[in-house]
């Protein structure tokens, strides 16, 4: 949850501030990383004093000695000397003073305002709880979470080579990376992985290895990661979705994402088995 402070505790205070305006994030000009500042220092934030909250750490574990505030200004454009709006992605994959899971909490929590408004069962508005991270509807009683999304993500190996894609979205940046997908309700996560690999890029696989988990923001997924063996088919790109998919040899990959995000990370620990065998 999030804590709601008091304008005294707001103003005594240096903290690190996560300042939301639309998509973005509002940091200084020319230095993408999170303000550490007393909130006097951010006068565009005046009118905002009682929107800002805490965010804690998360199993009580310091990510850093400042307190970390969060504030949603929702489609105001910030326009202040000084001062510009960055994309989440960027700071995410930015080396900054904070853990890139605090960043993509703040970010879910925020989304999750946002888009609870209103009552999905009655239509009513609905109203914070303020001893959870619940919002519940004054008039049938509702209560909503913050919504969290499973997806797979899976590295495929074959010997010595690795398959890597590049999905549609990504086509302009020309980044090749693993393969990933939403868990269907009633679904498993290993009967999700089968699933999206077969229909992604046509391609079967055997002996998943569990490797470990990330919460990723885009906006609100749990990538959880696996690692798996070719087990036979050729590649057939699913349209619309993949661009292209390549074996590609270890010593030869092509551009792929940093090692930040969990795609970078299970890249890694698949070329590690790799040279290991």
């Amino acid at each position: 949850m999030m804590i709601n402070l008091s304008g005294t505790e707001i103003s005594k205070r240096r903290a690190i501030w996560v300042i939301f305006s639309r998509g973005k994030i509002v940091v200084r000009e020319n230095d993408p990383i999170l303000p550490e500042a007393h909130f006097e220092e951010l006068s565009f934030l005046a009118s905002y004093q009682e929107d800002v909250h805490e965010l804690p750490p998360l199993n009580d574990a310091a990510v850093t000695e400042s307190p970390i505030y969060v504030v949603d200004v929702g489609s105001e454009h910030i326009e202040s000397p000084g001062w510009e709006r960055v994309s989440l992605r960027q700071l995410l994959f930015t080396q900054q003073n904070i853990a890139f899971s605090v960043l993509g909490r703040a970010w879910q929590y925020i989304h999750f305002l946002r888009t609870h408004k209103f009552c999905g069962q009655c239509g009513a508005e609905m109203e914070r709880v303020n001893w959870e991270m619940a919002m519940q509807c004054h008039r049938c009683k509702h209560r909503t979470y913050p919504r969290v999304s499973p997806c797979i993500i899976v590295a495929i190996h074959n010997k010595e080579k690795l398959l890597l894609a590049k999905g549609v979205r990504h086509k302009e940046a020309n980044m090749y990376s693993t393969l990933a997908g939403f868990v269907e309700s009633g679904e498993s996560l290993e009967e999700a992985v089968h699933r999206e690999v077969f229909e992604e890029v046509g391609v079967k696989v055997k002996n998943l290895r569990y490797f470990n988990s990330q919460p990723w923001p885009f906006p609100h997924s749990l990538m959880v990661g696996f690692i798996a063996e070719y087990d036979g088919g050729d590649i057939v790109c699913q349209e619309n979705e993949i661009d292209d998919a390549q074996w590609f040899d270890v010593d030869a990959l092509p551009n792929i994402p940093p090692k930040v995000s969990i795609a970078g990370q299970l890249i890694a620990e698949t070329l590690s088995l790799i040279s290991d065998k």
